[in-house]
C-alpha cells in the first residue's frame, strides 16, 4: 500500500525549460508538475527569466525550420503561434518570476526537483552551461532529478569534474535515456534510475478544442528537414490509404495541409485524433505511444541519443526506421495495430518510475538512486 499520500505535503519547485515554443516542453513541464501535484503536494515550475534566453528562443521560434529557409508568407503564422504560447505560459502552474543567471529571488522549497528535458545539456545552444540546472543557487533542502537529459551531449565526451562535483549534492538522480545514464555513470560512478518522460508518466489532460477543421481521418507529421526518402515514402503510404497529411507546428511542403499556429492544447488533441504518425521528434514519438497510434520515426544526429534511448527503454526500435528502409517496412510499421508488448513495457516503467519518485519524496538521508 502506498503511503505516501498520508504525508505532510511538501513545497515543491519543478526546475525545467518550461517557456519554450515546442509542444514537448510545455507537456512534459505542465505533467511532471501536476503528477507531483497528484500525489498531494504543492508544486509548482520556477518560473525562471532571461532576457538572453527569451530572444534566442523567440528569434528561433520565426525560423524553426533551420537551415531550411522560411518563406516570409509563414512569418505572420509562426508569429501566431508564439503568441498562442505566450497565451498559455500562464495557465501553468508557475512560482514567482526570478532572474536565470541570479536566483537570489526564488522562495524556498522542500524539495526542488530538476527535469525532465535536456536540462543537463552542456552544448544545448542557449541553456548549455547554466549551473542553475545543476542545482547552484537553489534554495531547497533536498534536490533530485526526474528523467534529466544530456540531450545530444555525448558520452564519449565526457563531463568535466567541475560540473560532475556539482551533480553530486543531489540527493537522488533519475535520466530517461541510456546516453544520460552512461554520462552519470562515467563521471560519478554510480547508474542512475531510468524513468518514463512525463508525457508518457501522467495524464496529458488538453483542454477541448474543436478539430472542425481537419478532416475526419488524416496522418500526423510533426517535425522539420526530414530526408527526401522519409517523405516519399509516408506520402505514397498515405496516399494507397486515401490519408491526408497534415503538418503541425512546421511546414514541411510534402504534406497535404500545414497547420503551423497551433498550440500546445491543439497539439494534443491533433495527436490523439491521428490515424498514425510520422516524425523525427521524441515526443512527436511520445505523443504516439501515448494514444498507441501506428507510428514511423527518422532520427535526426540532434535527436538520436533521445530517440534511441526511449526506444530502446520500450521495445519499439522497430519504428526508428534509417535512411534506405525498404518501402515494405513502413507498410508494416504503419498497417499493422499498436504493439500490446510496448504498452505492457511502458506499463511496467510507469510502475518503476513511479516507485523512484515514492523514494524520492519521502528521502529522509541524502543518497544515490
Amino acid at each position: 500500500m502506498d503511503h505516501t499520500h498520508k504525508k505532510i505535503p511538501l513545497k515543491i519547485g519543478v526546475l525545467t525549460f518550461h517557456r519554450c515554443i515546442n509542444y514537448g516542453s510545455y507537456w512534459q513541464a505542465r505533467c511532471l508538475t501536476e503528477g507531483l501535484q497528484a500525489r498531494g503536494h504543492h508544486a509548482e515550475i520556477l518560473d525562471h527569466d532571461s532576457p538572453r534566453v527569451n530572444q534566442t528562443e523567440w528569434t528561433c521560434a520565426f525560423q524553426p525550420v533551420l537551415p531550411t529557409s522560411v518563406p516570409k508568407s509563414d512569418y505572420p503564422l509562426y508569429r501566431e503561434k508564439i503568441l498562442k504560447f505566450f497565451q498559455i505560459f500562464p495557465t501553468l502552474p508557475l512560482s514567482r518570476r526570478f532572474d536565470l543567471e541570479n536566483p537570489a529571488a526564488m522562495a524556498e522549497y522542500d524539495l526542488v526537483v530538476v527535469g525532465s528535458d535536456e536540462v543537463w545539456n552542456l552544448s544545448h545552444p542557449w541553456f548549455g552551461g547554466c549551473s542553475l540546472f545543476y542545482g547552484d543557487g537553489l534554495k531547497t533542502d533536498r534536490l533530485i532529478s526526474y528523467a534529466a537529459s544530456f540531450g545530444n551531449y555525448d558520452a564519449a565526451w565526457g563531463m568535466e569534474p567541475a560540473w560532475a562535483e556539482k551533480l553530486r549534492k543531489f540527493d537522488m538522480i533519475s535520466v530517461r535515456d541510456e546516453n544520460s545514464q552512461l554520462i552519470i555513470k562515467n563521471a560519478l560512478g554510480f547508474q542512475p534510475e531510468m524513468v518514463l518522460d512525463p508525457c508518457l508518466q501522467f495524464p496529458v489532460i488538453p483542454n477541448e478544442r474543436s478539430l472542425d477543421h481537419l478532416p475526419q481521418q488524416y496522418v500526423a507529421v510533426y517535425g522539420h528537414n526530414f530526408t527526401e526518402s522519409f517523405a516519399r515514402e509516408i506520402r505514397n503510404w498515405a496516399s494507397t490509404r486515401k490519408l491526408p497529411l497534415i503538418s503541425i507546428g512546421y511546414r514541411n511542403d510534402w504534406a497535404d495541409e500545414q497547420w503551423l499556429t497551433a498550440d500546445p492544447h491543439d497539439f494534443a488533441q491533433f495527436m490523439a485524433r491521428s490515424e498514425a504518425v510520422a516524425t523525427n521528434f521524441f515526443h512527436g514519438c511520445v505523443f504516439a505511444l501515448r494514444n498507441a497510434k501506428p507510428f514511423v520515426c527518422e532520427s535526426t544526429p540532434y535527436r538520436r541519443h533521445k530517440l534511441q534511448g526511449l526506444m530502446t527503454k520500450i521495445g519499439g526500435e522497430k519504428h526508428l526506421l534509417p535512411e534506405g528502409t525498404p518501402t515494405e517496412v513502413y507498410g508494416a510499421r504503419l498497417n499493422e495495430p499498436f504493439d500490446a508488448e510496448i504498452t505492457q513495457k511502458i506499463e511496467r516503467l510507469r510502475q518503476t518510475s513511479s516507485a523512484y519518485l515514492d523514494r524520492a519524496l519521502g528521502l529522509k538521508q541524502p543518497q544515490f538512486a
